[in-house]
């Protein structure tokens, strides 16, 4: 059981390392934003031990991406900056660790041996994950980046900025984790030690 624990913990911190080094690889979209591969890590992990082990995994690239310097925070005061980059970085991040719901659907499909039903499955969980990192930014959008929308709604115009990353970033994420999930479905089964 304590080796189960200790494996636990390893796992996650390597998802969340590699979490961090991938959202360093991509590519910046011309109004802002950037295509990564973050949340391949979090959704591989949260399809692997779930939840919980998915949220603590986002959370702590979160925190890798402040303690290293790596964010934008608003040029406004200290409790401001605090709450934008909890949103942000920390809360962006760690919703993607409920993908795992998907966990149970992916597992029966597996086990039935139905490669249809186990994408399905993993692009439902990784829409889950793209969708609620896009309405962390958007609401960090509408709260704290509404001088950028001029005379536009600051609602619409953060919806529609933050979906020309966020879309791609679903797309990629989707795409990789079909092909790792599907072709190497053992990445998903933690082994007992």
């Amino acid at each position: 059981m304590k080796n189960q624990r200790v494996l636990l913990l390893v796992e996650i911190a390597i998802f969340a390392a590699l979490g961090y080094i991938l959202d360093m690889i991509g590519f910046g979209m011309p109004q802002g934003g950037t295509v990564t591969f973050v949340l391949v890590p979090v959704i591989l992990i949260a399809f692997r031990r779930g939840i919980v082990a998915g949220l603590v995994t986002g959370l702590l690239i979160g925190l890798l991406q402040v303690v290293t310097g790596r964010f934008y925070a608003v040029p406004l005061s200290f409790e401001i900056v605090i709450l934008q980059v909890g949103i942000d970085y920390f809360i962006a991040f760690m919703v993607a660790g409920f993908a795992g719901l998907l966990r149970p659907a992916f597992m029966k499909a597996y086990e039935q041996k139905d490669k249809m039903k186990m994408a399905l499955s993993v692009i439902m969980g990784v829409f889950i994950a793209a969708f609620l990192r896009y309405l962390a930014h958007v609401l960090s959008g509408i709260l704290f980046f509404g001088e950028f929308a001029g005379d536009q709604n600051v609602i619409i115009y953060s919806m529609v900025y933050n979906s020309t990353y966020m879309i791609p970033v679903f797309l990629l994420a989707a795409f990789i984790c079909v092909i790792l999930f599907v072709k190497a479905p053992r990445l998903l089964l933690p082994h007992k030690v």
